[in-house]
């Protein structure tokens, strides 16, 4: 995500380290690179100059602190000039009506159909909504069936009408349905097209009309660059609509719309798509974003995914089995299954602070797990249960029987009992330090 501005942002703050002073002269040539970097990475170029313009004046009106080198001041600048290029702030759906109405308007291929069913099922699991989706794409039967298909994996009901081709009909009827039904939600997904046509825009706006959504939002392809910006322009003249969703950020994407679509439409990033699963969508902040360009990392958002996993009663129970000194492999086990429902691997490395630029070129797959596992569970359940059973016969077995040898089950072990005691130490010495540390990463949520 944005690996190519990131080194080339970096570059740009490297000519200016080492000064003793933010001058007219030493910033011009990184506020040079800075504005290349910005237009490769398919920024407008007004864009691009007005943002090295408003760096330029602060950077020169700033006195540099003696703690503080220039570098480190232009980094600070540039970060806070992209939180706000990008909106300053996150802003939260509006849930209030019942049901509240969720309008998802876009071109084909975007990713409409998709993101409708992320957005229920982070509906359903984060916020405890009962949702409704709604199928109005009624020139794709492919898209009504996909709707079906992904509704049946989040467990949400889909709405459907598909010998009828009165989109405004079927989402009135569906409405009504939700009501009876007591839906707190309903996530409506309309057709597209492949262009801008006049057939399409009337669609959507008769269906905003009917319904008076609570929020429409405009769901438009990151990998598209500029001509999303362009799209979502269009899409906001006509519709007003409330916010704006990126798919396919994780993909080889510029990361042009990201930085420009709020200044030129004026409307907030709510959402991100991030993969295909039905989990891969993150909330949109400004400044989090910032910092992963900037090659900072995201630790809130690390945070944040961890304590979605994270569960108090299960952390009290482990707490008293490493006191105990009872960690055995299916405790292991489970938490390396709590990290994988995290998401990507690669991804969670990015957002550590300093790691990001480690790992980007690396080749972390998403089953990184993978041989772990399949050596705990060539163990018996009394081995799970008893680590202390593994004898050199014992691992010579489980070796074969996961397809790896002697020294990857050795190192597993080993690697299990330093987690052991590492463990072990954040709970000894008194009581509640595990408690003390979800505390604290609470309050770096916060």
């Amino acid at each position: 995500m944005f690996d190519n501005l990131s080194d080339k942002l970096d570059r740009a703050f490297k000519v200016i380290k080492g000064q003793g002073q933010i001058t007219e002269v030493n910033v011009a040539e990184s506020l040079k690179d800075i504005r290349r970097a910005l237009v490769d990475a398919d920024v407008n170029f007004k864009i691009a100059k007005s943002f090295t313009e408003r760096v330029k004046e602060k950077a020169l009106g700033r006195d540099v602190l003696t703690a503080v080198s220039p570098g480190q001041l232009m980094v600070k600048i540039v970060h806070e000039e992209l939180t706000e290029l990008m909106g300053s702030t996150h802003e939260e759906l509006q849930l209030k009506a019942s049901p509240a109405i969720m309008l998802i308007a876009g071109l084909q291929g975007s990713g409409k159909t998709t993101f409708s069913a992320k957005l229920a099922n982070y509906l359903k699991s984060k916020k405890g909504k009962k949702v409704l989706l709604v199928a109005c794409d009624v020139y794709r039967p492919a898209a009504i069936d996909q709707l079906k298909v992904l509704g049946q994996q989040i467990d949400v009901e889909v709405y459907t009408e598909p010998d009828k081709q009165d989109a405004v009909g079927i989402a009135k009827r569906a409405l009504s349905h939700a009501k009876n039904m007591g839906h707190q939600v309903v996530v409506v997904d309309t057709a597209g097209r492949l262009a801008i046509d006049e057939q399409m825009m009337d669609e959507i706006a008769s269906l905003k009309k009917a319904l008076n959504p609570q929020e429409t939002l405009f769901v438009v392809d990151a990998m598209t660059g500029q001509d999303a910006v362009n799209t979502a322009k269009a899409f906001n003249d006509r519709l007003d609509y409330e916010g704006v969703v990126l798919t396919k950020l994780d993909g080889d994407t510029r990361g042009g719309a990201a930085l420009t679509i709020r200044s030129v439409v004026d409307k907030p990033i709510k959402f991100v798509g991030i993969g295909e699963k039905v989990d891969a969508i993150e909330l949109f902040h400004p400044g989090r974003m910032a910092n992963r360009i900037l090659g900072k990392g995201d630790i809130v958002s690390l945070v944040e995914k961890a304590q979605e996993q994270y569960d108090e009663e299960e952390a009290r129970q482990l707490q008293k089995k490493l006191a105990k000194n009872q960690f055995n492999f299916n405790d292991f086990l489970k938490q390396l299954h709590q990290i994988k429902k995290m998401g990507n691997m690669k991804d969670l490395m990015g957002m550590i602070p300093g790691v990001g630029k480690a790992v980007k070129d690396l080749d972390i797959e998403d089953d990184a797990f993978k041989g772990i596992e399949a050596i705990i569970y060539s163990m018996t359940p009394e081995e799970r249960e008893n680590p202390a059973l593994l004898n050199g016969s014992r691992r010579k077995r489980i070796a074969r029987g996961s397809g790896t040898d002697i020294t990857e089950v050795n190192k597993l072990v080993k690697q299990f009992e330093d987690t052991r005691k590492m463990m072990r130490m954040m709970t000894a010495g008194g009581k509640g330090k595990m408690a003390n540390m979800m505390r604290n990463l609470q309050g770096a949520r916060r």
